[in-house]
């Protein structure tokens, strides 16, 4: 099949070379009439596509016309084979010399249509010679990337920055800088030759006959069609990239023979004997004057040539690629390659005649340099479109080795090996360099160090310093180094920044990063490829966005939990060796009582908890409140004879100015105990976290959206998300229980009208006890308060529920979106 107009062969391009490029010239100095063109001898059989001069009626040419008879063509603006605007064989839209009449727009219709029909007839010609199907057995594969490498080797002097003969300048010597040129050229040449093979396998007799093919049809006259297609039927049995590199390397020997004794004649003695017999001396003193233009155009010619085969070479070479699937290959441009070839091979008998002309020093064989340049613009063509469709496929195919590697990485991560060897291998690599810091000895280790441990992959961006993630981190691993021979201090965590531009300044935040920090770290960001990268940052993998992840792996190299910090924030050294089974097991043996809230945040608090008095933990930044609050809720603890603690947590995402504003007023009126603001940030950290960890499970069990039954179903959850609601007000909170007992919570109005009129539920206080009487009298409260209005702030990331109610009415909440700045 032809190679279609729609893509880089558009129909303004394309030319219709085959009554028009051969050995013979079409136009020759002095020989053709004014407005009249000559069909040259080897023009070929294949039906003319040309515009008619303005006063010549169109008739069809046949295959005798070749014989020097006058054309009805002409070079006008936008006239023959592909000059001018609106150019093709045709004429395009608004081609001079071409009126747009009714009669010459179903002029234009039919010769399209002609042109389309010789396309397929020319590409079912070219198939027709095909026979590597039924390739003999004595017709070996051929070694086509060596064999292209030597040619390559050879036409190298075609990209020569000076004269083509060599150093020999009619008239002078040599200009210093073409000196220079030459030098590096040689210098590239050298390379070039010195990477060859030793010897290869090379069909010599197919070489000479292909020779003798182009020599005695260029000598007869014959055309370059008929030559081309006798040379496609010579290699019948080889594939098609077989084909080309068979006509380019017959073509390129002569070429290089040529040249050889070009480079050799002044310095050579066996050079200048031949280059006599030759007349050497006489093309290389027209090389620089009349011959000039046609070296040039010869030479733009070699260079398209060798391009074509090279990506066809390629192309063949991808389609030939046994891993690849067959939808792939179906994407490949075959079906243009055999015309692609054809073309080639063609260009390559025009420039075997070009040389036996230039060589013969016989102008009847000397094609015009325009020819030649629009043979080569017709070769680049082709090539622009063979790439477009390789960059296609070498996109799909890039693809799908991604997808492969994407899918072995996910084996080798989600599967138990016998150590964790083989999966940090595979996320950590550095051409076989050690791949990880020591960042507590200062020193580059290899992964063997975490080898059959538990190891903690923390995921982040340069931005994790102020991250809570980072924090949480570090306050695990201050404790791990504080007790190092724990069960639960088996474990390394290393620190993995994902960076997608790398810059210097980059590189230096990264280096003073991992200097302050103790565990380990990857020595650089570049020993984690960019297919893991595309792993840790896949949505249905790891799902790294922006926040940090604490990612785990077992002994066993088996990622057991894709986010470990929400349950290390919950239960700290506890969530050992932190799978999410351990996690799952632990919240199924917690519930909603003070010890889950005050563990961690401070030793007063666990003192309180083990003398089993009541605590109250309360917040907000109303100093108003918090004073008539404190107050009241002492004379109640009095009157009901209870031993009451009372400690100030503030709100959540509170400044660390207005807090310390609070906690001074409070301590200078002694109105309740206090802690520092880091720990209030931690309280509120660590309730975050509860509700990322809790909902998770609560998720992953109902395998249904989440939605607010799962958290009605559940008391710790009810707890958490007022929680929430309270530190998401600027209003006072309280919450108030014993140890191992069940809690009492509300907002600031509601707590503490309930502590004024401790009177009226004191008696329920004497026969159920104080939190129970609290809670019985807290809910007529909450029924007969007025309208309120209650907000819920939850984190962006990690699970969110489709519908929560409300804490104090139980009303379903509206749901807006919130974007903030957090800072002071």
């Amino acid at each position: 099949m032809a190679l279609q107009p729609q893509n880089s062969l558009t129909s303004h391009n394309r030319v219709n070379f085959q009554d028009t490029i051969a050995p013979r010239a079409a136009f020759q100095d002095n020989r053709a009439p004014q407005n009249a063109g000559l069909v040259p001898q080897n023009a070929g059989p294949v039906p003319q596509i040309t515009a008619p001069a303005p006063h010549i009626a169109p008739e069809p040419q046949s295959a005798l016309m070749h014989q020097n008879k006058p054309s009805a063509r002409v070079l006008g603006r936008g006239g023959d084979n592909y000059l001018g605007r609106g150019g093709d064989n045709y004429l395009g839209r608004g081609g001079d010399n071409y009126r747009t009449t009714p009669a010459t727009h179903q002029l234009g219709r039919d010769r399209r249509h002609s042109a389309s029909s010789d396309d397929n007839t020319l590409s079912n010609q070219i198939l027709f010679t095909d026979r590597s199907h039924e390739r003999p057995y004595d017709v070996p594969l051929l070694s086509v990337k060596q064999i292209l490498q030597t040619i390559e080797a050879i036409l190298a002097r075609a990209n020569k920055p000076v004269d083509l003969h060599g150093t020999v300048v009619p008239g002078g010597l040599v200009p210093a800088t073409a000196h220079v040129d030459t030098l590096e050229h040689e210098k590239a040449m050298h390379a070039n030759l010195s990477s060859l093979h030793d010897s290869i396998d090379v069909p010599t007799g197919i070489l000479n006959e292909i020779s003798c093919e182009i020599l005695s049809k260029s000598l007869s006259g014959a055309d370059a069609n008929k030559t081309t297609m006798d040379i496609l039927e010579r290699v019948q049995h080889y594939d098609w990239d077989e084909k080309l590199v068979l006509a380019l390397a017959s073509f390129a020997i002569k070429d290089g023979e040529f040249w050889l004794v070009a480079q050799l004649f002044t310095t050579n003695a066996l050079a200048k004997a031949i280059g006599q017999l030759k007349q050497m001396q006489e093309i290389l003193e027209r090389s620089g004057t009349s011959l000039k233009p046609k070296f040039d155009a010869y030479n733009t010619l070699v260079n398209a040539v060798l391009k074509v085969t090279k990506i066809i070479v390629h192309l063949q070479d991808l389609n030939h690629d046994p891993h690849l699937t067959p939808e792939i290959k179906a994407t490949s441009p075959t079906n243009h390659i055999p015309t692609a070839v054809y073309w080639t091979i063609r260009s390559i008998v025009i420039l075997a005649s070009q040389l036996l002309g230039i060589t013969g020093s016989d102008p009847e064989y000397v094609t015009e340099a325009w020819e030649l340049a629009s043979l080569a613009h017709k070769l680049e063509n082709i090539y622009n479109h063979l790439e477009e469709n390789l960059t296609r496929l070498n996109l799909l195919i890039q693809k799908f080795r991604d997808e492969e590697a994407f899918n072995a990485i996910a084996r080798i991560l989600e599967s138990p090996h016998i150590d964790n060897s083989k999966p940090l291998r595979v996320l950590f690599y550095k051409d076989d360099q050690p791949a990880l810091f020591d960042g507590y000895n200062k020193k580059r280790v290899d992964i063997d160090v975490l080898r059959r441990k538990v190891v903690i992959l923390m995921i982040s961006d340069l931005e994790i310093a102020q991250e809570n993630e980072y924090l949480i981190a570090q306050q695990m691993h201050a404790e791990k180094r504080q007790f190092p021979t724990r069960p639960e201090s088996q474990y390394e965590i290393v620190w993995v920044p994902i960076v997608d531009n790398w810059t210097d300044a980059k590189q230096r935040q990264f280096e003073e990063l991992r200097s302050g920090m103790e565990w380990y770290t990857v020595y650089h960001p570049s020993v984690v490829s960019p297919i893991v990268v595309k792993y840790i940052k896949h949505q249905k993998k790891w799902n790294f966005v922006k926040k940090p992840l604490l990612v785990v792996m077992d002994p066993q190299g088996k990622i057991v939990h894709t986010n470990a910090v929400h349950m290390m924030c919950v239960f700290g050294s506890a969530a050992y060796p932190f799978t999410s089974t351990r996690e799952r097991l632990l919240w199924e043996e917690e519930t909603w009582r003070i010890e889950l809230l005050a563990d961690a945040i401070d030793q007063t608090l666990l003192n309180w908890i083990s003398e089993k008095k009541y605590i109250c933990l309360y917040g907000g930044e109303d100093i108003n409140w918090i004073r008539n609050f404190t107050r009241a809720a002492k004379d109640v603890a009095l009157d009901a004879g209870i031993q009451l603690e009372l400690l100030y947590l503030g709100k959540s995402k509170q400044k660390e100015r207005v807090a310390a504003d609070i906690i001074r007023a409070i301590k200078e009126e002694k109105l309740s105990h206090t802690i520092d603001w880091n720990l209030i940030w931690f309280f509120w950290v660590r309730i975050e976290s509860m509700w990322q960890s809790k909902g998770q499970l609560l998720s992953e069990l109902s395998r249904a959206n989440f939605r607010d039954d799962n958290i009605r179903n559940d008391i710790i959850m009810q707890g958490i998300v007022s929680l929430l609601s309270f530190g998401s007000s600027d209003r006072g909170w309280a919450v108030i229980g014993v140890p191992s007992a069940e809690m009492s919570k509300a907002n600031g109005d509601h707590m503490l009208k309930s502590m004024n009129d401790f009177k009226i539920w004191k008696p329920r206080h004497n026969e159920i006890g104080f939190t129970s009487a609290l809670n019985e009298y807290l809910t007529g409260v909450h029924k007969s308060a007025p309208h309120h209005c209650t907000s819920l702030i939850l984190p962006a990331t990690g699970v969110m529920p489709e519908t929560v109610a409300c804490a104090e009415c139980g009303r379903l909440m509206e749901r807006y979106a919130m974007f903030r700045c957090c800072t002071d």
